[in-house]
């Protein structure tokens, strides 16, 4: 039973850690380079999306990392595994601290509405991104060290 807790949760994860890096390595370059206000819609939709999902996805990732290091207390990697614990923490406290806050207001916006520093919002929110991405990407390292 371990064994499949510890696969699944590395893999859940581990895609959580793809879609986020894809986001300001891909994605919003994509957008950025879209003409006039097309970025600007793509990234509200973003917002949308991406809001109505990620806490579950970051909230369930924690639970099942909890249910990993209570399970597998006496296993070798459980140190990596409640420091991977550690990081989710932090990246959570990251996005509702200051990525959730911006990306509520995101999702409100048109081109009509928008505001005069929506660019710098957005830099703002890139910047912490690239935190929090830094932060699970070690997250994972550790659920994959501990795996070995």
């Amino acid at each position: 039973m371990l064994n499949a807790l510890e696969i699944v949760t590395t893999v859940i994860v581990g895609v959580m850690v793809g879609v986020e890096f894809a986001v300001p390595f891909f994605i919003n370059p994509i957008l950025n380079s879209l003409p006039d206000d097309e970025g600007l819609r793509g990234r509200t939709d973003g917002a949308r999306r991406g809001g109505a999902v990620m806490p579950f996805w970051y909230i369930g990732s924690l639970v099942l990392v909890v249910a990993w290091a209570i399970a597998g207390w006496d296993h070798d990697g459980a140190g990596l595994v409640v420091t991977a614990g550690a990081l989710l923490i932090v990246s959570v406290l990251i996005s509702v601290l200051v990525l959730v806050p911006i990306n509520n207001r995101v999702k409100a916006w048109t081109p009509e509405n928008r505001p005069a520093d929506w660019k710098q919002q957005m830099n703002r929110w890139d910047r912490w991104h690239y935190v929090r991405v830094a932060v699970i990407v070690a997250a994972f390292a550790c659920l994959a060290a501990a795996l070995a």
